[in-house]
């Protein structure tokens, strides 16, 4: 609210911008900060909105750099040599496979949300992809134009209000939170019950396949620990984490 009403301050002193060729104006561009503003009581405004419940900080943070390690040892140089001895083309169909199975929790998820929409395209993205793509080899459904959706029963939850919960980091899974962690638990176990091509049975004896879908996750995931280039990195992945969930739960 303080960092508010320094901005609305700084606008009504500002001087009337001349509006570019294209029609806009640039506000915020003699933005100054107000000198006899404490800087101590907007720091605290700053970092109060920034705040997250994280009542488990100490194992938390015990447990990103754990994954840090585990990422930088493990993961990463297995993938570097997934990608070494597979074809791009091979590596597209593993990743289509598995986004095929992630396709029974989307549905079953839609449906409790009631979000009807959805639940057709994902019905008919599972149907074509499962059948023309060859068990989900290939991905034919996006080239007909139907959107792959994600959701999942930490969605669920939120969408019928149950809260978030303490900030958690799972081993190896990263950033969650109460909640998504036992909506993950029910997704797995939504898509173990639905086994139609008995991946979870194979899996089950198989570690081979349990550890190229985890390979395939960190090769389709982004994130490099480090990459913010922040002593804060812990706080901003725990900010953005908790409020893209709040925007995906709001969809």
């Amino acid at each position: 609210m303080l960092a508010l009403l320094l901005l609305v301050s700084s606008l009504a002193h500002a001087q009337t911008t001349i509006p570019d060729e294209d029609g806009f104006t640039h506000p915020l561009g003699k933005l100054e900060f107000n000198p006899g503003l404490d800087q101590r009581e907007f720091e605290r405004a700053t970092f109060d909105a920034l705040n997250i419940s994280d009542p488990w900080e100490s194992l938390n943070r015990r447990m990103y750099y754990f994954n840090y390690h585990l990422d930088q040892w493990v993961m990463l140089p297995a993938v570097r040599g997934y990608r070494y001895v597979t074809p791009r083309i091979v590596r597209t169909g593993v990743s289509n496979f598995f986004s095929n199975l992630g396709e029974i929790p989307t549905l079953f998820n839609s449906l409790a949300q009631f979000k009807g929409e959805r639940a057709m395209s994902t019905t008919a993205r599972l149907l074509f992809n499962t059948i023309i793509g060859l068990g989900g080899i290939w991905d034919p459904a996006t080239r007909m134009g139907l959107p792959r959706y994600s959701e999942d029963f930490g969605q669920t939850l939120g969408f019928y209000g149950v809260p978030d919960g303490p900030y958690l980091i799972l081993p190896a899974l990263g950033p969650s939170n109460l909640r998504d962690t036992a909506g993950q638990v029910m997704d797995l176990g939504v898509e173990r019950q639905v086994d139609y091509f008995n991946y979870a049975e194979a899996s089950g004896g198989e570690f081979g396949l349990t550890a190229l879908r985890l390979i395939d996750i960190r090769h389709t995931t982004s994130l490099r620990y480090g990459q913010l280039n922040s002593p804060f990195e812990y706080e901003k992945v725990r900010y953005v984490y908790t409020r893209a969930r709040e925007l995906q739960i709001e969809e």
